[in-house]
């Protein structure tokens, strides 16, 4: 996903986002731990994810403390 679709979340959804990524992260390793994973290439794509929606949210509240 890229960061200008995640940016137009908003601060709730990013959370739910975030929560959804990890909960999606969580399955692929434990595919990936039992030798189920079709496309190990996922496991990075929402490890990037995650830090994406992590550092949105991040600069947002870095914005509303100004």
């Amino acid at each position: 996903m890229k960061a200008s679709e995640l940016r137009k979340l908003s601060t709730q959804e990013l959370a739910a986002k975030e929560k959804e990524l990890k909960e999606e992260l969580f399955n692929l390793r434990f595919q990936m731990a039992t030798g189920q994973l079709t496309n190990p290439q996922r496991v990075r794509e929402c490890k990037k994810d995650v830090a994406r929606v992590k550092t949105l949210i991040c600069e947002r509240e870095l914005k509303a403390a100004e």
